[in-house]
Formats: structure tokens, sequence, C-alpha cells
């Protein structure tokens, strides 16, 4: 398994963000969807990683920039069908260490929270994000769990 820092070009890394898309708008209402589509992942910014075996693409994840000291984690997915294979855990940890080296002392996120992210969320918090309220520019929302990590 390795993890690289990704251009958004390949066609499995369209079709893995289209299932990531359609997933989160078939658990939440639209307002509650804040997944990034293709061309909201490459603005500035934002830096997007995907995690391969061989050619096979097992995940992948991304780090907004909310300032100089703050990072958000975006885009987290790995598809259906390659569940359990440590990827989201791996690029989870390379965020991670990604957001230390650029000096932020906070990384923050939302998940969904319903049942279906249960696991999503025990990954986060087996990494030490504990529960928080809206960051930038979330509003509060019951189909939302804000967390964040202290770095």
């Amino acid at each position: 398994m390795h993890i690289e820092q990704d251009d958004l070009t390949r066609t499995e890394v369209h079709d893995l963000l289209r299932e990531h898309l359609a997933n989160m708008y078939e658990l939440s209402p639209p307002f509650s969807v804040h997944a990034l589509d293709l061309s909201k992942l490459r603005a500035p910014g934002i830096t997007f990683w995907t995690v391969w075996d061989g050619g096979l693409l097992l995940g992948c994840g991304a780090l907004k920039e909310l300032d100089a000291t703050h990072g958000e984690v975006k885009s987290m997915r790995t598809p259906s069908a390659l569940r359990r294979k440590g990827a989201g855990r791996a690029v989870l940890e390379h965020i991670v260490a990604e957001a230390r080296s650029r000096g932020y002392r906070r990384l923050s996120l939302e998940t969904g929270s319903i049942d279906a992210f249960k696991p999503a969320r025990k990954l986060y918090e087996s990494f030490g994000f504990t529960d928080c309220g809206p960051f930038a520019d979330y509003k509060p929302d019951a189909n939302s769990t804000f967390m964040s990590l202290a770095l």
C-alpha cells in the first residue's frame, strides 16, 4: 500500500469521488452534504492524496487549509467494495502528519451523525479527535458531527 499526492486526473479517482458524493446524498439531506466535488477539490489550499495497492485504488483523503494554524480533513473515502484494508487509517495518519509538519495547531472535520457514519467516527476517535462545535463556515446541523484534534 502506498500513498501519493494526486492531481485528480485519473478515471479511478473520478469514479471513487462520484461514489462518495452519491453515497453522501443517499445518507443525508442535500443541505447537510459537505463533500467536495472534483472542481472544489482542485481549489487552492486543498491537497488531495490517494492510497494504492499496485494499480488498485483503495482510498483517498484531503487536507484543506482553513488558516495558518487550522486544517480540515476532507474527502475521506474507501470504495465500498474495498473496505477494511487499512486505507482509511493510512490516509488519515498521513493527513495528521502533514498537518503537524505544516505547523497547524488544530485539525477539524465534519462527518455524519447517523449510524452509517459510526465507523468513520470511531476511526477519528481512535486518532484522538473529539466532538466540537461547528468551525469555519459550518452551522449547527443535527445531521453533522464536528470533531477536532489538537496538534
